[in-house]
């Protein structure tokens, strides 16, 4: 059989960003995708959240919502609410009232009303991490509008499908919210034409919903359809213009087209140290690190991550998770060149900021360091250690809504170190519950998933659980030729591994 193969935990998912919009009767202007500044609600803690969640379902007296007056001030109450950051659950009240209330009179002229409420009534299901009582809430907003009727209903509907799109992204739905995205695109489109600037916002967020579904094809058409349309309106040099040439990087370096990569990032931090933005230059600087390392330029790369270290020490604070960023980057670099002792004090570095870090830190960023220090932990074999970050790592982003696929990355790392220092039992429990977990986020298709079925049919094998193995495989097998082909290498691991399992099985 093939030696085991090690798995990488995939990129994390997106925060929630929740967008209430201004409904502006028969004008187009907001037809506009969210701004990269919406409001983000912060996560619930793990108790608080299951106190709220547990907290009693809101009652509606039904003759009091006869009133066609009521829906508009209980909306006003809610939003009231919203901005004086008291309870949450009062908003809800109001929002739910005043949805109920539209429901009513929906048929007399009170359909964007009705969005509103409903939109609101989402934005606080999903601040209460009640992620699934916000999707048909959204449904509803989205299939009352008929766009036939007039720009506002085409802004009312655009945005459902874009509040729906943010929802999934946070419950690990990735294939059903790049389909809410592409569905509002085409409604922007519709009524804004396809060279509007606006349409361009639309096509980045899009485009980065298909970067973290690793669909890199289609964001990189998405990148050049962008960077277009700012050629066309004379918006080359612009600060929108270098985020876009990042994305495309981003794009780029995905593919392993590191040269091309390298070209645009160049080109955004030109821009940026233009317009005098030094703590974009410094991120460029680090991305421009990651391409020198993948093009095994060490000594730029470290000159690159250098400059970014400076200045994210002097602007941010030593003690800001950028900083552990970049150490980590410096010891996986030090690691590739066999300077272990150095790769190693790196690690150190950037474990003294994820135990101490800054005030406001969120718990997903800093289980995403220790992850990726685990990885070098992991690659200098020192695999109990390696495993400690893992499992601490998991501890923060248990309670966390919308990080299945995450923890899901993460268990399937633990049973690849679980295997390789010879604990397969545990390693067969911790693929399963990646197993499900990823099931259950809708990547049952992706390549992923079909590699970490292999990797749990090994640990059954060396449970001399055969039957078991081999129906893993199988379904490996099915997935990895589907999305890799069957010549591709991870393909052609399964298919030996299959045909050692058919010989133990006397098949």
């Amino acid at each position: 059989m093939p030696s085991l193969i090690s798995v990488k935990t995939p990129p994390n998912t997106t925060p929630l960003n929740i967008l209430i919009p201004a409904i502006q009767n028969g004008s187009t202007n907001n037809l506009r995708s969210p701004s990269p500044l919406r409001k983000r609600f912060p996560s619930p803690s793990p108790s608080n959240s299951r106190a709220k969640r547990t907290s009693e379902k809101v009652t509606i007296d039904e003759s009091s919502l006869d009133n066609p007056d009521l829906g508009p001030f209980l909306l006003k109450l809610a939003r009231e609410t919203i901005s004086s950051g008291d309870n949450p659950n009062k908003a809800l009240d109001y929002a739910t009232r005043a949805s109920k209330s539209f429901e009513r009179f929906s048929g007399s002229g009170q359909e964007l009303e009705l969005v509103m409420s409903l939109h609101m009534l989402a934005a606080i299901y999903c601040s209460l991490g009640r992620f699934e009582e916000a999707v048909p809430v959204l449904e509803r907003s989205i299939e009352v509008v008929d766009i036939g009727k007039g720009s506002d209903r085409a802004l009312a509907k655009f945005s459902g499908y874009m509040q729906l799109g943010d929802t999934c992204s946070s419950m690990g739905l990735l294939d059903r919210s790049v389909w809410c995205y592409e569905s509002g695109l085409e409604i922007q489109i519709e009524a804004l034409g396809d060279s509007d600037p606006r349409v361009a916002e639309t096509c980045r967020y899009l485009a980065e919903a298909h970067i973290q579904a690793m669909q890199f094809d289609e964001a990189e058409n998405l990148c050049k359809k962008i960077l277009e349309i700012h050629r066309e309106h004379g918006h080359s040099a612009s600060l929108e213009e270098a985020a876009d040439r990042r994305l495309m990087a981003l794009v780029y370096e995905a593919k392993a087209d590191y040269e091309s990569a390298l070209e645009h990032l160049v080109l955004a931090s030109m821009v940026m140290i233009a317009n005098g933005q030094e703590n974009e230059v410094a991120a460029i600087d680090v991305s421009i690190g990651n391409i020198y390392m993948s093009l095994c330029r060490f000594d730029e790369a470290i000159f690159s991550y250098q400059k970014g270290l400076t200045v994210f020490k002097a602007t941010r604070g030593e003690d800001h998770l950028s900083v552990a960023s970049i150490f980590i980057r410096l010891a996986d670099l030090y690691y590739r060149i066999g300077k272990l002792r150095e790769s190693k004090s790196y690690c150190e570095n950037a474990l003294r900021v994820c135990a101490k870090p800054a005030p406001a830190t969120a718990p997903e960023e800093i289980a995403n360091g220790l992850t990726e220090i685990s990885a070098i932990y992991e690659a200098l074999n020192e695999h109990e250690e390696a495993l400690k970050l893992l499992q601490k790592a998991m501890k923060l982003l248990e309670d966390t809504p919308g990080y299945h696929s995450t923890i899901a990355g993460i268990e399937a790392q633990m049973g690849v170190m679980l295997y390789v220092v010879g604990r397969y039992g545990e390693a067969r429990s911790s693929f399963e519950s990646a197993v499900v977990k990823l099931r259950a986020s809708g990547e049952s298709k992706s390549a992923f998933f079909g590699i970490v079925l292999n990797q749990m049919g090994l640990a059954c094998l060396q449970l001399y659980r055969i039957n078991e193995a081999t129906e893993l495989f199988e379904e490996a097998r099915g997935v990895l030729e589907q999305e890799c082909g069957s010549c591709h290498l991870d393909t052609l691991g399964v298919y030996s591994n299959l045909a050692a399992t058919y010989d133990a099985l006397g098949r």
